[in-house]
């Protein structure tokens, strides 16, 4: 507004005190506004055009129908006065629960950024599956999300020290992202590898100093779960929970050809070598038959035979060498025919 008057003027026209949406959240004087950028299109690019005040990087202003807005305000008697926001895509396949985030200059410091980001994380674990703010961040989105990730982890830890920890436990009761876990817990130097594995490792130290910090200074403004009052456009059960299940049956199913395959080569090759040990089985027995006497026969020797000298020639004529193959066909053929040459006398003319 260029004067006050304007404004004045403004307030007693205008009839609305809240964002054009439905109030998803309230506790105390705090309420999250859930509105559709297809619905309220011209609040919504008002608000980009607002927000491009504070944020360089800002870039998008009127495309906004594919886009939820979160909106978080504080009341009192006049009405709802924004803090700040926060823009989600509704059906976005890189899972991303945040698109821009904003919190107005007078509201600063006071904790309302890191209820924003808790906030799309508890919409996240409503969801039933694991956010990501969408990337590359801006230097102060890094630095505040990379706050925001070192402290959940770390309570995370605090709060189950009896119980084993895996990335998968934390994404799970968290709601973020397991890429986002690992690289938070290598910055905290709380992962090693042992034995080809990589570990979670406890710093007791740096837990008791986070701990001291919570209560020296407790925080302002905390999201509570049980204030919420929504239901998400896709429900836990459907769309990415049939795909995951899905996955999970084909990925059964070839287990199970592959263990199938692995049995019938197992059967396969006990069969090769049942056929082989039997061959030369049978191959031993032969050749001890052949050339061992039985155990219970004698040997016996017979003296050689005195042979004449007419037996002598009537054997040798009978082995005689048999003729070749040749020698048989010509036989069977009978005797050559001699060929007639007939010359023929020149004439003196040729």
């Amino acid at each position: 507004m260029k004067s006050q008057n304007i404004l004045q003027r403004h307030t007693k026209k205008c009839g609305w005190y809240h964002p054009p949406a439905n109030e998803i959240y309230r506790k105390q004087d705090l309420s999250v506004f859930e509105v559709d950028g297809n619905i309220s299109t011209i609040y919504c690019q008002n608000l980009c055009l607002l927000a491009k005040l504070f944020l360089d990087h800002k870039t998008l202003y009127y495309d906004v129908e594919p886009f939820l807005f979160y909106v978080l305000t504080k009341n009192d008697e006049k009405g709802c006065h924004l803090v700040g926001y926060f823009s989600k895509e509704k059906l976005c396949q890189q899972k991303y629960n945040v698109s821009c985030i904003m919190i107005m200059p007078q509201y600063q410091r006071q904790g309302f950024g890191r209820f924003l980001i808790d906030f799309s994380y508890l919409l996240s674990r409503q969801e039933g599956q694991a956010g990501s703010p969408e990337k590359p961040l801006s230097d102060l989105g890094r630095l505040s999300y990379l706050a925001y990730w070192k402290s959940v982890i770390l309570e995370y830890l605090q709060r189950h020290q009896d119980k084993q920890i895996s990335i998968k436990g934390i994404s799970r009761e968290t709601g973020m992202c397991p890429h986002d876990i690992a690289m938070t817990l290598q910055q905290l130097k709380m992962i090693d590898k042992q034995q080809c594995k990589f570990v979670i490792i406890r710093r007791q130290k740096l837990l008791q100093e986070h701990v001291g910090k919570l209560n020296t200074n407790p925080r302002a403004n905390t999201v509570d779960q049980e204030s919420l009052r929504w239901t998400p456009l896709v429900a836990p059960s459907t769309a990415a929970s049939e795909e995951e299940m899905e996955a999970e049956k084909e990925a059964e199913q070839l287990m199970e050809q592959a263990s199938c395959w692995e049995k019938e080569q197992e059967q396969y090759a006990e069969m090769q070598a049942d056929m082989h040990s039997v061959n030369n089985a049978t191959c031993k027995n032969r050749f001890t038959q052949s050339v061992c006497p039985p155990a219970n026969s004698e040997l016996i020797m017979e003296p050689p035979n005195e042979v004449s000298e007419e037996e002598y020639e009537d054997e040798n004529d009978e082995t005689q060498p048999c003729p070749s193959l040749d020698t048989a066909k010509s036989l069977a053929r009978g005797p050559k025919r001699k060929r007639l040459l007939i010359h023929r006398k020149k004439s003196r003319y040729f």
